[in-house]
């Protein structure tokens, strides 16, 4: 049997490690993130499907290469737990808390009530000091501030990601990812709009 042709959407998983690596060294290019953020949004909403999940993650198939590839997984069933409802709709809530939270902070630095903090928190706990990403712009602090705090979300998810790669199987991320829960939702209040209509 032939093997699959490789398509330009199976290499996506190159933007997302280089969306990394470029945030780390300016912390600029954490506004690129939001293309993650809106794209499965918009497909969602626009066909009803979770097409950007099955076909257009990067960070699943990186996750797919590091876990199967590479062998870097246990590939072990994800527990019940984390796939039940609560979980992934907790996980959602929580991580909408977390980015309203940022968002607040941006708001804060360019209402000019708070100075621009140059840090990334890991895991919504650590905070890792990222001094050396920025060094100033023509642009207001509060653009920075928003991308700091944007990067430590999408490093944050990587690094969940990452450990449930590990202990469970290559995509587990993808089972409570927030976006995959969100475009869920939204396929399913489509369907039944669509049911009615």
């Amino acid at each position: 049997m032939s093997k699959q042709k490789k398509r330009w959407y199976d290499y996506l998983w190159i933007a997302s490690l280089t969306y990394l690596v470029l945030g780390f060294f300016n912390i600029l290019f954490a506004w690129l993130g939001l293309i993650c953020f809106l794209v499965p949004l918009i497909i969602s909403i626009a066909k009803g499907t979770k097409g950007y999940c099955n076909r257009y993650c990067g960070r699943g198939q990186l996750f797919g290469i590091l876990g199967g590839r590479f062998g870097l997984s246990r590939k072990k069933d994800i527990p019940r737990w984390m796939k039940s409802k609560w979980f992934r709709y907790g996980f959602l809530i929580f991580f909408f808390v977390m980015f309203f939270q940022m968002l607040w902070n941006t708001y804060l630095v360019f209402a000019g009530a708070q100075d621009l903090k140059q840090v990334v928190t890991l895991l919504w706990t650590f905070k890792l000091p990222w001094n050396w990403a920025y060094h100033g712009t023509l642009f207001h602090p509060g653009v920075a501030q928003f991308a700091f705090g944007f990067y430590s979300v999408m490093l944050t998810s990587t690094v969940l990601g990452l450990i449930t790669m590990v202990l469970y199987k290559p995509r587990s991320w993808c089972v409570y990812c927030p976006m995959g829960t969100m475009t869920q939702l939204i396929c399913k209040v489509k369907d039944k709009k669509d049911g009615i209509g």
